[in-house]
């Protein structure tokens, strides 16, 4: 057996693995991903939580914690962290971030071949922070992916990497899942527009997605 890599787990970091692992999972439930596909991160002060390469989600234990610094230097387990992890210290290190979520899911990586910015054909675009960017295609796991990544998300929690999938980011695991959740169903409703014979969709103006990203400020319950 091979003999665990830095300190001993913490028990915060040991709950936010569990929240990882579930979320890890749900992705893979919830088709937006298929076999070990897509990762999931969670930010745990200077420690970024991640799902191992290759690993099939529903093999992780709590002894599989998997966790790096924001350097990158593994200082949690012994399993290999997903070769994804430029992208995602690349998000840690820009932004207030906590949780990371990139997925395969099938119309947002089809959009992602389409176009170079999802057209506005919903509201919850402003959800994102604006007009859903493409990164242009790089190599995964490569340091320029996460460059072009970089570009295609400022001033905004979410976009598509061309001929990819998704990345979005938020405060929680459970917000940047739902942003994804949003991405993907947006790039399913275009699609699904798309597709109508001699009939071109109507598309929302930045003004009007301005108006909604000032109302979505107030959104849901206070405290």
């Amino acid at each position: 057996m091979a003999e665990p890599r830095g300190r001993r787990v913490r028990e915060e970091e040991a709950h936010a693995w569990q929240e990882l692992v579930t979320t890890a999972r749900r992705t893979v439930s919830d088709g937006l991903v298929v076999g070990t596909s897509g990762n999931v991160s969670v930010r745990v002060g200077d420690t970024v939580l991640v799902t191992p390469s290759g690993v099939p989600y529903d093999r992780l234990t709590p002894d599989d914690v998997t966790g790096v610094g924001l350097d990158g230097r593994q200082v949690l387990g012994t399993l290999v962290p997903t070769s994804e992890l430029p992208m995602h210290l690349a998000v840690y290190r820009t932004t207030g971030a906590r949780a990371v979520v990139h997925t395969h899911a099938v119309h947002a990586t089809a959009v992602s071949t389409l176009v170079r910015e999802l057209p506005l054909i919903h509201y919850m675009a402003a959800a994102l922070g604006g007009p859903v960017r493409v990164a242009p295609y790089a190599t995964y796991g490569t340091d320029e992916l996460a460059e072009n990544m970089l570009h295609a998300l400022a001033d905004r929690s979410g976009c598509l990497l061309q001929n990819h999938g998704t990345i979005t980011y938020g405060a929680s695991l459970d917000q940047a899942y739902d942003r994804t959740a949003q991405l993907e169903w947006m790039c399913r409703l275009w699609l699904t527009a798309s597709s109508v014979p001699g009939r071109t969709p109507s598309l929302l103006s930045e003004a009007q997605l301005a108006e909604v990203g000032e109302r979505l400020r107030g959104y849901g319950q206070k405290g």
